[in-house]
């Protein structure tokens, strides 16, 4: 299928991006998403994340996501139309992020209500966000809740891949019986059954903290859940009003 409008305008805006910030550095301090709490912060943020992924040499997380964007994108631009498809992808990058923070928030401030109950001042806490050195009890506090805090405090969140699991869900309603592969699961199968699948495992990872292929935690697991959530409840509203007056023409 021929690439759609509105899937190449995304493709192009994410590349340009991409391109940028590998001329203009300092762009990955402004445009990927803080944590809500820290000052860097803005609003602008909750949307530019969304168009923004992991800096130059690594341009494996940019590709993938570009692909599956023109793959399953143009199919559904293709029934839906322009408008419909970007209302849709837009949606599903906000329910990743809002999922994302809202695991990331109540992480935090666990951590951090411990952080008080051993003693530590929040003045104390504030200047370990800020500089990574505190002394502390390792006998209340664990080395790894500490690495925790810090990577939630000064993490970025950036990337489409929210969205895309929200497209994948929608690809898999529409096209259950489609056959989908991963580069290492060559055989075919089913959209129906590929999507769940995918979905539990990414669950699976976040709670454990690992990556789909190992050596990191750098791949925010429950923001595509959360994108995949959104995309599962506008489905299913546009599948259960499809024929009266609430439907999209």
């Amino acid at each position: 299928m021929n690439m759609t409008e509105t899937v190449k305008q995304l493709i192009i805006i994410n590349v340009l991006l991409y391109v940028g910030t590998i001329m203009v550095p300092a762009a990955l301090d402004f445009l990927p998403m803080f944590y809500f709490e820290n000052p860097n912060f803005k609003v602008w943020q909750v949307i530019t994340h969304m168009f923004m992924h992991a800096p130059f040499p690594n341009f494996m997380h940019i590709l993938f996501n570009m692909f599956a964007l023109y793959s399953f994108g143009s199919s559904l631009e293709h029934f839906w139309g322009g408008r419909k498809f970007l209302f849709f992808y837009i949606s599903c990058g906000l329910g990743a992020m809002l999922l994302h923070n809202a695991i990331n928030y109540y992480a935090f401030h666990s951590i951090y209500d411990t952080m008080i109950n051993s003693g530590l001042k929040p003045s104390e806490i504030s200047s370990f966000l800020d500089t990574g050195s505190i002394k502390y009890n390792d006998e209340l506090i664990r080395r790894s809740d500490l690495q925790a805090i810090l990577e939630i405090y000064n993490g970025r969140m950036l990337g489409a891949s929210g969205a895309i699991y929200g497209l994948l869900v929608a690809f898999a309603f529409m096209f259950p019986n489609a056959g989908l592969a991963l580069i290492f699961l060559p055989v075919p199968v089913k959209a129906k059954y590929f999507v769940p699948g995918l979905l539990l495992l990414d669950l699976f990872l976040g709670v454990k903290g690992n990556s789909i292929f190992g050596g990191g935690t750098g791949i925010a697991h429950f923001a595509h859940i959360g994108g995949a959530i959104i995309g599962f409840i506008m489905m299913s509203y546009w599948k259960k009003n499809q024929f009266n007056d609430n439907r999209w023409n």
